[in-house]
Formats: C-alpha cells, structure tokens, sequence
C-alpha cells in the first residue's frame, strides 16, 4: 500500500467517525451539560489512549516542548469541544457538520502564507464561493437573526485549524502520531478539569445508555479519529491533502442525523451546503 492510499484511508476512517460525533453528541447533551460532556469525552479519550501509548512503549514529552502540547490541546481539545458542544443545540447535524467542513478553507489560506503551499486561481474561486455559501447559511434567517449556534461553531472551526498547524509542528520535532495526540488530549483534559465536579456528578447519575454513548464519543470520535487525523497529517505531503476529506462529513452527519434525529434541515442549509461542499470538492480536485 502506496503512503498516498494509507492516507485517504485514515482520513476517510476519520471523517466518518466524526460524522457519528454530529448527532449522537445531540444526544448526548439532552442529558449532559456541553462543559461537562467536553471534561468526560476528553478524560475517557485521555485514559484509552494512554493505555493504547503504554502498550507501543510512546515516549514522554521532553519538557520545552509541554507548552506545545498543551497549546495544541488547548485549541484541538478544549476549546474546540466547549465551542462545538455549544455550538450543535442549536443546529442541526448537517449544519454543524458543513460549517466545521470550512476548516479546509481556513487552513489552506493560513498555509499559504506561513508554509508557502501554493494556491492556484482556481483554489482562490473555490474558498470564494465557500465563503457565499457560510454567509448564505449565516444570513438565511435574516441580518438580524443570526443563530448563535453557527457563531459558536465556526470559532470551533477555527480553533481546529490551530490544531492541524500544531499537529504537523509536533511531527516536525520528531513525535509520532500517537504520541502528539495523547500528550494533546491529556492536556485538553487537565485544562477542562475545572468542569470535572459537574461531569462527574452527572456521570455518576446518568442512565446506562448515556453511559454507553459518552463512552463511545471519547473512544472513537475524540480518541481514535484523532489518532487517524494525526496519523494522515504525518503522512501527507501538505496538510490540505487531509483537511480536504471534511467534505465528506456532512453527507454522512445529514443521513445519520435524518436515521437517528429525524433531522430535515432547512432550504438555507441545503443551498448554502451545496455551494460549500461543491467549493471544497472543487479545490480538493483542481485548487492544489
């Protein structure tokens, strides 16, 4: 298996996982608190992936380079899932799903200035015409009723695009995949720590499937795609070769949350996804 086929397919296997994380988050928060449920997903992710880090012997993190991880945990981690955890009660899967795709968008403008990859006239048509379709999905309701919701989300977009930069700075020195995102995660968690009385109490208290189902969301969507992405980040030749397989994310965010929510959303997210999705279609096919 050629090194470009090993990374469609962990970014694919990342993706899909993450699509999972859209509705059953939703779930998951007509129980938990969005604080809390952040503090849970990121301890149970910390103490899989320690284990998984123990039994391939990992290294620990020499010590100039802990601010690093808890920089990179900060934005991938704790911040991303108070945003994002705020950001879906309001949205529907597919719309969460299709604004957390614009990370591609903000990554690649941001690595053609510091990492001099190059953009052509096409790539620049594509982040364009994402741009429409964000304002279409933002202004559909009108100027003045704005949801907040898409707000939060896309502060968690960005914050997630920090992540990929420090992602690939951590392989640069010489860290695996492995070890970038468990020293991440952990860091993610103890900075979320200050949420941990109230994820703990309701924990304690919640019903065996909500049990179950946060028990999922750490070990799959938070612990091993996390894994994969930084795996396929370490792999790739540029940083848009993976970041551009969010596009697939909302297609599958929408049917799962169609089979599990019985979500339908509304014509501004149909219209404004389209020209997002066909804009990040666009530039993963010609803008490179």
């Amino acid at each position: 298996m050629n090194q470009n086929t090993k990374v469609n397919i962990l970014s694919f296997m990342t993706v899909f996982l993450w699509a999972s994380a859209f509705p059953l988050t939703k779930v998951a928060l007509s129980y938990y608190t969005p604080n809390a449920l952040g503090f849970i997903r990121c301890a149970i992710a910390s103490i899989f992936l320690i284990v998984i880090g123990k039994s391939n012997h990992i290294r620990l993190p020499e010590k100039k380079d802990i601010p690093w991880f808890f920089l990179s945990g900060g934005l991938g981690f704790t911040f991303y899932m108070i945003t994002f955890n705020i950001g879906i009660q309001t949205l529907t899967s597919a719309t969460s799903s299709i604004i957390i795709a614009t990370t591609p968008i903000m990554t690649a403008v941001i690595a053609s200035f510091f990492f001099k990859e190059r953009i052509n006239t096409l790539g620049w048509f594509a982040i364009l015409t994402a741009f429409v379709g964000v304002l279409i999905l933002l202004l559909w309701e009108g100027v003045f009723s704005v949801n907040i919701g898409l707000i939060w989300t896309l502060g968690a977009a960005t914050v997630f695009c920090g992540y990929n930069f420090l992602n690939r700075k951590l392989s640069a020195m010489a860290y695996s995949a492995l070890e970038i995102v468990t020293y991440s995660m952990c860091s993610g968690a103890i900075l979320l720590s200050v949420f941990a009385p109230q994820g703990i109490s309701q924990i304690i208290t919640a019903e065996p499937n909500y049990i179950l189902l946060v028990i999922y969301l750490g070990m799959m969507p938070s612990a091993m795609a996390y894994f994969f992405w930084g795996k396929a980040l370490s792999l790739a030749k540029k940083t848009t070769d993976v970041t551009n397989f969010l596009f697939v994310s909302p297609l599958l965010s929408t049917i799962l949350g169609f089979i599990l929510l019985q979500e339908v959303p509304n014509m501004g997210t149909f219209i404004g996804g389209a020209i997002i999705i066909f804009s990040l279609i666009l530039f993963n096919l010609k803008g490179k």
